[in-house]
C-alpha cells in the first residue's frame, strides 16, 4: 500500500476516532502492526488553533511514519489553510473527513453532509490539495442515505481532484453505526477509479478483514472501533493475511503490560487530571467482556487518583492471571 512517497509496512490503517486517535493511541497501534493511523480530525476554524485540544492533536512527537492528520470542514479557504497549518506542524499527509455523521458535524455542513454537494467536494478537494505539497486523501461514506448512494461519483471527482487515496465507511450518513456495513459499494468504487481504495466498517475479525479485501479489491482496510482495548488486532490480521493461521490470543500479563503502559502514556500526555479521565474510558475497553469486569469498571470510574487507577488495574489482572494465563471471556463483547 503506497500513499504518494509513503510505502506502508503493510495495508491495515487505523481509522480517524473522535476522542479516541490521539498520539498514545495511534503510537501503540503501530507498535501492534499497524501501517498507518489516521488523527483525530481537527476543525478547520482557524480559531481553535491555539487551543489546547488542537495543539495536542497535532502534536506527533516521536510518531512513526507516516504523519495522516485528519481536518473537517466546508469552507475551502479555511480547509486549505487548515491543511497548511498542520503540514507545518508536522503532517505528511492530510486526509479530509467527509465521513463523519455526527450531527454537530453535519449541522454545518461538514463531515458526510457534504455528499448532499458534489460541486461543493469538488471545490473544497481542489482547495486542499492545492495549497500544500504532501499527499492528500479522503474518507467518505457511501452516500447520504440507502437511495442517495453517490460514492461512485465523489470517487471520480476525488481522483479527478488529485487525492491519493480514498477510505470508504459502508454505510451512509443516516445509517450513522447502526445494522451492517454493506461492501457492494466499495467493490463498485474499486472498479471505477485507479486511485487507492480503503475498506471501512465492521473489520472486526482477521477473517473479516480477510473477506473484505477479497470481496471488495480494495488496497487495504481502515478498523476503528474493533481496535478499542484490542490493539494487538492489527497483529492478528497481519499474520492471518500472511499465513492464514491464527495467532494465539494475548496473555493476561502481556495484556496487562500493554495497559498499564498505554495508562501511562496518557498521564504523560494529557497530564495526570485529564489523563486518569481519559484513561477510564480505554481501561473499559481493555477489559469488557472479562469476568467480573462490571464491577471492576465501576469500581474504577470512581477512583480519583493515578495511583488509586493502576493500584486497581493492577489488582483486577491479578485476579485474571489466578484463572490462568490466557483471558476468560465470560460476557459478550462488543463488535
Amino acid at each position: 500500500m503506497r500513499i504518494g512517497p509513503y510505502q506502508l509496512k503493510n495495508n491495515l490503517i487505523v481509522a480517524p476516532m473522535a476522542g479516541v486517535t490521539d498520539r498514545p493511541f495511534r503510537m501503540l497501534c503501530k507498535r501492534m502492526g499497524a501501517g498507518m493511523a489516521v488523527s483525530e480530525m481537527v476543525a478547520s476554524n482557524s480559531l481553535l488553533y491555539g487551543s489546547e485540544k488542537t495543539k495536542r492533536r497535532a502534536n506527533h512527537e516521536g510518531e512513526v511514519d507516516p504523519i495522516s492528520v485528519q481536518i473537517v470542514g466546508a469552507d475551502p479557504k479555511m480547509l486549505a489553510q487548515a491543511a497548511r497549518h498542520n503540514v507545518d506542524n508536522g503532517a505528511q499527509i492530510i486526509d479530509i473527513n467527509m465521513g463523519c455523521p455526527a450531527k454537530k458535524i453535519c449541522n454545518v455542513m461538514a463531515g458526510s453532509a457534504l455528499l448532499q454537494n458534489e460541486p461543493l467536494v469538488a471545490t473544497l478537494l481542489a482547495a486542499v490539495v492545492g495549497a500544500v505539497d504532501v499527499p492528500v486523501t479522503l474518507k467518505i461514506r457511501t452516500g447520504w442515505d440507502k437511495a442517495n448512494r453517490n460514492a461512485i461519483r465523489i470517487a471520480r471527482i476525488a481522483e479527478d481532484s488529485g487525492i491519493q487515496a480514498l477510505a470508504i465507511h459502508g454505510r451512509t450518513r443516516a445509517c450513522a453505526y447502526t445494522g451492517d456495513a454493506e461492501y457492494d459499494t466499495i467493490a463498485a468504487v474499486k472498479a471505477e477509479v485507479k486511485i487507492p481504495i480503503i475498506a471501512n466498517g465492521d473489520i472486526t475479525t482477521p477473517e473479516k478483514a480477510k473477506y473484505v479485501l477479497e470481496h471488495t479489491g480494495a488496497d487495504a482496510v481502515m478498523i476503528g472501533r474493533a481496535a478499542q482495548g484490542r490493539p494487538w488486532l492489527f497483529r492478528e490480521i497481519e499474520h492471518f493475511l500472511n499465513t492464514g493461521t491464527h495467532l494465539l490470543a494475548p496473555e493476561v500479563g502481556e495484556i496487562h503490560r500493554v495497559l498499564t503502559a498505554h495508562v501511562h502514556e496518557l498521564y504523560d500526555f494529557y497530564g495526570e487530571h485529564t489523563g486518569l479521565r481519559v484513561a477510564r474510558k480505554h481501561i473499559s475497553w481493555y477489559t469488557k467482556g472479562l469476568a467480573g469486569s462490571a464491577h471492576f469498571r465501576h469500581h474504577m470510574n470512581q477512583l480519583e487518583s493515578p495511583d488509586g487507577q493502576l493500584a486497581a488495574v493492577d489488582e483486577f489482572f491479578a485476579e485474571q492471571s489466578q484463572h490462568g494465563t490466557q483471558l476468560q471471556y465470560l460476557e459478550e463483547l462488543a463488535a
